[in-house]
């Protein structure tokens, strides 16, 4: 028993340090929080200026396109980067497979490109 409160005992300390630091920054922030804030602090924010019209409009389906296209490059970064780590450590196969990867990724971006969604008016 002794062996494993002397195992456990930083691991129990570290989680009591963290729920009173937690702890003391809550109450803090409910305790030095301004009471009366103005209203323009209360109001509703809709990028920047007051909302004046119907909130189900209809987009433009190049806002869609630019998503597309940003999710296509946030993957290929997230996917990239492990891999090039490894690199060294892989063989032909993980390789061959990234090459696919970044193909589909590619005909995405001609896709994109083809559609305009690169020329804004």
């Amino acid at each position: 028993m002794d062996d494993l409160l002397r195992e456990y005992l930083p691991i129990l300390i570290f989680l009591g340090l963290a729920l009173t630091l937690g702890l003391v920054l809550i109450l803090a922030a409910a305790v030095l929080a301004v009471r009366s804030p103005d209203p323009e602090k209360v109001s509703a924010y809709e990028c920047g200026f007051n909302a004046f019209d119907d909130a189900r409009m209809k987009f433009d389906v190049r806002f869609y396109l630019v998503s597309i296209l940003f999710i296509i490059f946030d993957l290929e970064i997230a996917f990239l980067f492990p891999w090039a780590v490894a690199f060294k450590d892989l063989g032909a196969v993980p390789f061959w497979s990234m090459m696919v990867f970044l193909g589909v990724l590619t005909v995405g971006f001609a896709y994109e490109w083809k559609k305009g969604a690169l020329e804004w008016e």
